[in-house]
């Protein structure tokens, strides 16, 4: 028992000693490495296409994952043709953003929290060596999202256990692991714990946005004819990126510029904060490290 106690304390001790120097090795100065989980070819970049286009502009390297292909996810194109459209699409966002992108072979609307899946989503964050780590929330409307949600919050503390996935090695301590925003209110409702100023990079996200054409313009999995003619002509691109800043996503990061604008103000003062734009939003996961608040706004970009 003496023998089984010392070397747990001595465990206990060693990742308690690596674990702020992990910490001090991504905010001392150094690159940040960020991947973005989300649940379909488009939700990464709508949900933080802004704060990673700051990030990537800033030289920290950053990696959006789609968990499912998104092959049901359009009102009349479905199987491998759409799943590699929305491939090509969100491979074009990520040119525009600066970052790296990567969609898993798994099919929309068929993800179940298993344990193959969790060792896949182990092994992505290890492979990117991330110390910030994004995904859904685990309460949403849709299962590939809660479950998406469910998948990267039992990667927390895994990723740094050796002989789970052992062939990729684990991380030296445990990410800081974040939420994006989403409304949902029960069981918990969302806390922006992070907001991010993107009225710079607006326009830069509605170009990458511009790529998603299968779900911005024409609706996705619940699109039609009908609702395709109130958008403006393909062929019209200004008036299109137009219409995507008022009556789409930009019109939501307005929307949440207006939800957490005290937020907005504590971060970037009052004369800044008050009249921020655009906005992203992110929650602190409690499964993940958990930095100071003033960490914690150092991590994401001004």
């Amino acid at each position: 028992m003496t023998t089984k106690c010392t070397i747990l304390h001595a465990a206990v001790a060693f990742v308690a000693l690596i674990t702020p120097a992990y910490a001090d090795a991504q905010d001392g100065g150094a690159k940040h490495r960020i991947i973005v989980f989300g649940a379909h070819p488009d939700d990464a970049e709508l949900k933080a296409g802004g704060t990673a286009a700051k990030w990537a502009k800033l030289g920290h390297a950053v990696k959006l994952v789609s968990v499912t292909n998104g092959d049901i996810g359009h009102w009349k194109i479905k199987g491998p043709e759409l799943a590699q459209q929305r491939l090509a699409e969100v491979k074009a966002a990520a040119r525009i953003l600066g970052v790296e992108t990567e969609v898993l072979p798994i099919h929309d609307g068929e993800l179940e929290p298993t344990l193959e899946h969790r060792k896949t989503i182990i092994r992505l964050i290890r492979e990117w060596r991330a110390d910030i780590v994004i995904s859904h929330r685990p309460w949403d409307y849709h299962p590939d999202h809660r479950y998406v949600g469910v998948l990267v919050q039992d990667a927390a503390y895994m990723v740094a256990v050796p002989f789970i996935v052992p062939e990729v090695k684990p991380l030296p301590g445990n990410p800081v692991f974040m939420y994006s925003s989403d409304r949902f209110v029960k069981p918990n409702r969302f806390q922006a714990d992070v907001v991010v100023d993107i009225s710079d990079v607006i326009d830069v996200k509605i170009d990458a946005l511009h790529e998603l054409e299968s779900q911005v313009y024409e609706g996705g999995a619940t699109g039609s004819e009908q609702a395709m003619r109130t958008v403006p002509p393909a062929s019209d691109v200004a008036a299109r990126k137009a219409w995507l800043r008022n009556h789409y996503w930009g019109r939501r990061n307005a929307e949440e510029a207006s939800r957490f604008r005290a937020a907005l103000v504590e971060r970037y003062g009052q004369e800044k904060g008050q009249v921020v734009k655009h906005a992203e939003a992110f929650e602190l996961c409690e499964y993940g490290r958990q930095p100071s608040k003033e960490e914690l706004k150092k991590l994401f970009p001004e």
